[in-house]
């Protein structure tokens, strides 16, 4: 039975429902949990000692999400009970593998700190997003203006000078001096609501406006040119700024929205057909792409390029089915551990198993936002949500592919687990958006008015209406 206090509804007339908001909130609390008993096993193992700063960080991590929580009680009390939770542990152990390597000699430590900071901004972000958007289908009405302002972010990086925005060859950032920042993950969710508003609208159009050959209902091209256009263009964008990540990330989400929309699997053969084009076309032009290439096809071989993945490889292997233990591994000597490399440094410490659990959270974060998509009652909100869920989802397969062997590095960092402060922002704000439609759907409805039943034509009264003179 639903008790008083978490539950929602009656006041408006809608029947009275279970929100699990205690139910997030113990989540919450046990997630602090794990991850201060985390952070005393890593500071045990390396220092034989505790200190009092890693209960301040249990605390803090324990306040911060508490207060995600609220915001979440009073702007969407009916959103997944189980996606903040998720959030919360995953980002958590990323903090306890950052603060590994605080103790252990790494270049630009102490990585934690900046961590701390950058979760919290996040968190503010995620409360704002939820205030001031009340209604996902409001983004709808902006579709266009997200789509340009999404491409002039991200082209903005290729337009500013190398000093200020190039890094490890790629022209990715807006470095300030005391900050900076990588307009790319923000462009991603302004492209996001375009994609999801302009298949919406011209979703029909798609299926029965067009001309039919081989057997396929082709849409008109004035129907296609825009969200082609701008697909072309966000992917050309980052090729020409060396950013590969990104540009699959792109690439990827569009093909799965279009499918989502259509609900035609040629859409599918088409992408990935065009995807082994440009591969190939890409590989012949960029010596960037080939040094990728070359690396993936043979780690082991000498070279400073193959340093990453070689260190990570043995790393992993170091590890094993169980894991070195926290704070006995050294994943300290793997170039870029504490961003695009903090997969096989995990993997390292708690073994193929822990590694599999981990995944396994970013999976059901994926689910939790696919359930929110089917079950949100209108169509973009269903594309958008299955848009955003699929961004975490191919984010993570980039990038633990590219750090496992399994597919060419690409540069992309693991969401929310990664240091870095433009991705946890953006992140972030991805998983409000999310939260906002999950509470759309799970918002029950009030119960429509019953009608006043009319008296048969037999049965009514005569009225006599006197002419006017």
């Amino acid at each position: 039975m639903a008790q008083p206090a978490a539950t929602t509804g009656a006041a408006s007339g809608a029947p009275r429902v279970d929100t699990r908001r205690g139910t997030e909130l113990f989540m919450l609390v046990c997630s602090a949990v794990i991850v201060t008993f985390a952070l005393i096993l890593v500071e045990l193992a390396q220092e034989q000692t505790i200190s009092r700063e890693l209960f301040y960080y249990g605390f803090a991590f324990l306040a911060l999400y508490g207060a995600a929580h609220f915001g979440v009680r009073r702007w969407a009390p009916y959103a997944d009970p189980l996606i903040l939770p998720l959030v919360s542990l995953i980002n958590g152990m990323g903090l306890v593998m950052l603060h590994r390597l605080d103790l252990a000699p790494v270049v630009g430590a102490p990585y934690t700190p900046k961590q701390i900071v950058f979760t919290t901004a996040g968190v503010v972000l995620f409360i704002l997003v939820l205030v001031f958007v009340k209604d996902h289908r409001t983004l709808a009405q902006y579709g266009y203006t997200c789509g340009l302002v999404g491409l002039a972010l991200l082209a903005l990086p290729g337009l500013l000078p190398a000093s200020i925005s190039e890094a490890n060859g790629a022209k990715l950032w807006i470095n300030l001096g005391f900050v900076s920042i990588q307009p790319n993950e923000f462009a991603k969710l302004l492209l996001l609501v375009f994609f999801a508003s302009f298949l919406v609208s011209k979703r029909e159009l798609f299926t029965t406006a067009g001309k039919r050959f081989l057997g396929v209902d082709w849409p008109r091209p004035r129907d296609l040119a825009p969200v082609i256009a701008a697909w072309l263009l966000s992917i050309g964008i980052v090729v020409l700024e060396k950013d590969l990540g990104t540009s699959l990330l792109f690439f990827g989400i569009v093909l799965v929205m279009i499918y989502i929309a259509t609900e035609r699997a040629v859409w599918v053969f088409l992408g990935l057909s065009m995807f082994a084009l440009g591969c190939v076309i890409a590989f012949n032009l960029f010596d960037h792409v080939q040094a990728r290439v070359n690396t993936w096809l043979d780690p082991l071989s000498e070279g400073a390029a193959n340093d990453q993945l070689r260190s990570g490889l043995f790393g992993m292997a170091n590890g094993g089915i169980g894991g070195s233990g926290l704070g006995s591994g050294m994943p300290n000597l793997t170039p870029l551990s504490f961003s695009d490399f903090i997969i096989p440094s995990l993997a390292e410490e708690l073994g193929l198993t822990g590694l599999m659990a981990l995944l396994m959270l970013y999976l059901l974060l994926m689910m939790r936002g696919l359930r929110s998509a089917l079950a949100v009652r209108d169509s973009f909100g269903k594309l958008f949500a299955g848009g955003l869920s699929f961004t975490v989802a191919l984010q993570l397969f980039v990038v633990t592919g590219g750090s496992t062997g399994l597919i060419p590095m690409t540069g992309l960092t693991a969401p929310f687990l990664a240091s870095g402060g433009s991705s946890m922002l953006a992140n972030y704000m991805l998983i409000a958006l999310l939260l906002r439609v999950s509470d759309a759907a799970r918002r029950p409805q009030a119960p429509a008015k019953p009608k006043a039943k009319q008296a048969p034509i037999a049965e009514a009264h005569t009225e006599l209406v006197e002419r006017p003179r």
